[in-house]
């Protein structure tokens, strides 16, 4: 047997130590049939089907079915009736559109085989999506094939071309070319004349054992379904050895043939007798005559097929208009209760739902009300609905008693992470910290310690949380990890926390809808993830949290379509709406929800989570510009002028009248503090007690304190609201910085001695001490933060601010112009540098005053418009060296002097832009005698200017108009674009201070 098994393809190249596969794989091309072609595999009928469904999964690359529909009927041609072939075009093509089924056929261009096949053709002519394809997939022996000859000594992996012929009466068919697919079945020994039969229903069986889901991991069984229209009655053999293997059977009645036999003897069962059954025969083939033992075969065999009533499901569409994936799914359902005394009476229905992604019909047929559905009896089906992103079934099971609290472990967590594409971004941010965890264990060695690592799964919780920790720092810190464990962390003596430890993966999650809105927003499934964002609370952080994990992925995501879908993602919108509706109930909680603490990310505020995603909407809404405005003049008024502020700054004592309007003291300690960040315990205390307490220190303060305690509360209440707001603070800051820049000019200008011993002044050391100190305030910017990162990670984060690289550059220039000032042969570079460096302080001031409601937009304009101006500049500069290098090699041939040959190739071309143009110097017409030669030699030597050349002077004066128009017209379209930027960035920056009015 296998000597005949391995002569079924012959092979160009043969192996003596390997055993070529009992199979041959190519492709047919339909010659007749345009561009055509189906791959087909030729396979003996003694072939385990496993190999063939690993050839149709890794071979040709097929997804795995969600449902088998196995078409059996007459493989003649007989006439179809127009409801018939309405079920067949739109019903069964329309199932497995939906169900993501095969149809398996007999291949052959003859009865309803070729009906069907041809409905597959009109679909796939109208539909233009590739996953839209349904997939025909045809079986047939090559004894019934028409020109069997051609694939008879076929090579692996070869095309063969192939003749399709419709005029054929039989009985060898010609394969139908509108099959994708092709199982072509050799019988190796003379005496099995139903080996294709046989083969068939074992491959169908065999997928009847597969799982659906990625990756196999779904809790449910491929559905094989067998669907007999009309047929002859040799179909009554193939349904009794198909029912011995438990497949349930869908009936058309009115097909005719078989169908219409059998439909009429299920609904009476006791009507099956030979005279009976010879009756039918004769009345649906009035051509054929049936001897009678063939009558009492197949009277036995019907009463062995209709005894099987739990697998048999007969539907007359032509009376029930009845969907026929419905259909499909209540026999389907029909067969599971018969076979499975465990299964509960509509789960295993609900399975199939939720694999063919019909939540409708879930709706409708197992969600109305009749059955009271418990949380444990869902898991399965909600594990299938996530990880096959299936939002629907996931809002419907909630809807209809899944308990998420009770569901989600941090194993079944696990277990959603690990069930990821490789496609996907996460998947590669997941394994390259997979990779680091290997790193961290080389030291471990040993058998153990690698099947421990094999048993574990792809990825962790762990790792899950340091993909996290890169995209949200400190506002994940903690997540996936037990904190009963370790020892006390060493922080504040009131505050003390055990660190994190390994998880009990058993144990249920503590926030499942954050953990759910998370494992959705980094897989790109936003409506689920809107889905888990509405169940769930702190809505305005988890929102601010997704923006911020989006925008870093975004930035990482090489696919165009991802990235788009990232960056349409509205979650800064959800979060603007969900505070504006706050906002407008109760101002003072609202404000009181920008800095409370959230319980869901790591005690971290709204306010740190905007900042954090650069949320610029978010910080433009009316109400966090009230709560900034409010932070940023701490206890002083608003409305309080800018000039008032000046001179309580320079006159102190101005602070204790009325020159400035101050919050009342009682005031200041009842109410929320916008200051400080609240923890939900005392922003809920604090807003609804306040009243009270109010009241309470209303009747304290009715008794009149000693006169000198209350004098010294007041100036010392009235000093530290002045010094300690916000504004005050800036302003001081700004002002020392005016003064800082005063004296860095007049130490560069006037008191700028010779190097030591003379130098340098008193007043240049007050400006080396004052430089040290803007030192130490960078050093604090950028290593002592609040998160918990390493030095490497921090100075990165300091980096990344185009101002911080601003003042480094102060910083060094700085100390480099310092060290050159003190030698005399490098005093005047460093001179030069400080100069260069008192330049690059100034232009601080932009920074300074970019928080400033008017100056800060146009700020921002001008740093967008100069983006866009470097592309024209560009181009201005390619006619400004094209003209310059041209009219240097006109004018002045003979010049080698490379600081004369910068001048007038770049230089003297800009200024011309500007009107500057000396014709004396370009026009011989209008030159007058100077100091010049055409000497080459004097031009060197003795370092003489070279007279222009009067050859082909017109030329050089044509360039000069055509580079003046050209110039001058770029310039003025570019002064029009400027504007034209700056129109739109006004609009939409100046409507919305993105910082409060100082």
């Amino acid at each position: 047997m296998e000597e005949m098994e391995t002569k079924l393809c012959s092979s160009d190249k043969e192996e003596p130590f390997k055993r070529e596969p009992p199979y041959c794989t190519g492709e047919i091309d339909f010659t007749a049939c345009g561009k055509k072609r189906g791959k087909f595999i030729k396979v003996p009928n003694t072939i385990h089907p496993g190999i063939i469904f690993e050839v149709m999964l890794n071979k040709w690359k097929l997804p795995a079915p969600n449902l088998v529909v196995s078409l059996a009927g007459e493989e003649e041609n007989f006439q179809v009736k127009p409801w018939l072939w309405d079920t067949l075009k739109k019903g069964l093509i329309k199932a497995a559109q939906s169900t993501g089924a095969w149809i398996f056929t007999s291949a052959l261009r003859v009865g309803i085989t070729r009906h069907l096949v041809q409905a597959v053709r009109d679909h796939a002519l109208a539909s233009t999506s590739s996953k839209a394809r349904v997939t025909a997939i045809g079986i047939t022996s090559l004894r019934k094939m028409q020109h069997r000859e051609i694939l008879d000594n076929t090579k692996n992996e070869s095309l063969v071309r192939y003749q399709s012929n419709d005029n054929i009466q039989g009985p060898l068919y010609s394969l139908d070319h509108n099959h994708s697919h092709f199982i072509l079945v050799d019988r190796i020994t003379p005496d099995e004349p139903g080996g294709t039969t046989k083969l068939r229903l074992t491959l169908e069986k065999h997928i009847s054992e597969q799982r659906t889901g990625y990756g196999g991991t779904g809790s449910i069984e491929i559905p094989v379904l067998c669907l007999l229209v009309n047929g002859g009655p040799g179909t009554l053999e193939r349904m009794c050895s198909s029912l011995e293997n438990s497949t349930p059977w869908l009936i058309l009645a009115g097909s005719g043939g078989t169908a219409d036999i059998l439909a009429a003897f299920m609904n009476d069962p006791q009507l099956v007798m030979p005279k009976a059954v010879e009756k039918q025969f004769k009345e649906k083939f009035p051509s054929k005559s049936f001897l009678w033992k063939d009558v009492l075969q197949w009277t036995a065999t019907i009463q062995n097929i209709i005894s099987h009533q739990h697998l048999l499901t007969l539907h007359n569409f032509e009376q029930d208009g009845s969907e026929l994936d419905t259909v499909i799914l209540k026999a389907l359902v029909k067969a599971c209760k018969s076979h499975s005394q465990e299964a509960q009476e509509y789960l295993d229905e609900l399975k199939l739902a939720v694999a063919w992604n019909r939540v409708d019909i879930a709706k409708s047929e197992i969600f109305n009300g009749d059955v009271e559905w418990k949380s444990c009896d869902l898991e399965e089906v909600m594990m299938d609905a996530l990880v096959n992103d299936k939002p629907e079934f996931v809002k419907l099971f909630i809807d209809n008693g899944a308990n998420i609290s009770e569901f989600l472990t941090y194993s079944r967590l696990q277990r959603l992470y690990c069930s990821i594409s490789h496609k996907c971004l996460l998947y590669e941010l997941l394994l390259k910290k997979h990779e680091e965890s290997k790193l961290t264990l080389t030291g471990l060695t040993g058998q153990h310690h690698k099947e421990q690592r094999e048993n574990c799964p792809l990825f962790t919780l762990s790792e899950v949380s340091r993909v996290l920790k890169d995209f949200l720092h400190d506002a994940c810190k903690g997540f996936y990890q037990d904190p009963r464990y370790g020892g006390k962390k060493k922080s504040d003596k009131m505050n003390t926390k055990p660190l994190p430890g390994p998880l009990d993966m058993n144990q249920k999650t503590e926030n499942p809808w954050r953990d759910l809105f998370v494992w959705a927003v980094l897989l790109n499934r936003h409506k689920m993830a809107n889905y888990f964002w509405a169940m769930g609370q702190e809505g305005v952080a988890s929102a601010l949290a997704a923006c911020k994990i989006l925008k870093e992925m975004s930035r990482l995501e090489t696919e165009t379509e991802v990235e788009r879908i990232m960056k349409e993602a509205k979650y800064e919108q959800l979060a603007v709406e969900l505070f504006s509706e706050c906002y407008h109930n109760s101002e003072e909680r609202a404000f009181a929800l920008l800095v409370r603490k959230s319980q869901y990310w790591n005690r971290i505020t709204c306010l740190q989570l905007a900042t954090e995603a650069d949320a610029k909407s978010f910080f433009a809404h009316d109400g966090v510009q009230a709560f900034l405005t409010k932070i940023w003049w701490g206890d002083m008024s608003t409305n309080t002028q800018i000039l008032k502020l000046i001179c309580g700054f320079y006159c102190p004592f101005l602070i204790f009248t009325n020159l400035i309007a101050f919050s009342e003291e009682k005031q200041s300690k009842n109410e929320p503090e916008p200051f400080r960040e609240l923890d939900t315990l005392d922003t809920e205390r604090t807003l609804l007690f306040s009243r009270g307490e109010d009241r309470g220190s209303g009747k304290l303060e009715k008794q009149n304190p000693p006169e000198n305690t209350a004098w010294v509360t007041f100036m010392f209440t009235r000093w530290r609201k002045f010094w300690t707001a916000p504004v005050t603070v800036f302003m001081g800051n700004v002002i020392m910085y005016f003064a800082f820049l005063f004296l860095f000019t007049y130490v560069i200008l006037l008191d700028f001695k010779p190097p030591p011993p003379e130098g340098p002044s008193a007043t240049e050391i007050i400006l080396y001490f004052w430089v040290f100190t803007l030192v130490l305030e960078e050093i604090r910017q950028s290593f002592y933060t609040d998160e918990d990162t390493n030095l490497i990670k921090k100075c990165k984060l300091y980096v990344e601010d185009n101002w911080n690289k601003c003042d480094m550059v102060t910083i060094f220039l700085f100390i480099i112009g310092v060290t050159c000032r003190m030698r005399n042969s490098t005093f005047q570079a460093g001179r030069t540098i400080l100069a260069i460096d008192f330049m690059v302080f100034t232009l601080r001031l932009i920074h300074i005053f970019a928080i400033h409601k008017q100056l800060g937009p146009k700020i921002i304009i001008v740093e967008r418009m100069m983006k866009d101006v470097f592309f024209f500049l560009f181009f201005l500069s390619v006619w400004l060296i094209a003209y310059g290098v041209t009219t240097q090699a006109l004018l002045h041939p003979d010049d080698r002097q490379a600081e004369w040959i910068f001048r007038r190739v770049l230089y003297r071309p800009y200024l011309q832009i500007f009107g500057q143009i000396p014709l004396d110097e370009i026009d011989t017409s209008r030159m007058y005698p100077r100091n010049c030669t055409f000497n080459p030699l004097e031009i060197l030597h003795k370092n003489l200017p070279s007279c222009p050349n009067s050859y082909a002077n017109w030329l050089v004066i044509l360039l000069l108009v055509i580079f003046l128009l050209v110039t001058n017209v770029l310039l003025m379209n570019l002064l029009i674009a400027m504007f034209s930027c700056s129109g739109q960035y006004r609009h939409l920056l100046e409507n919305s201070a993105l910082q409060p009015d100082c």
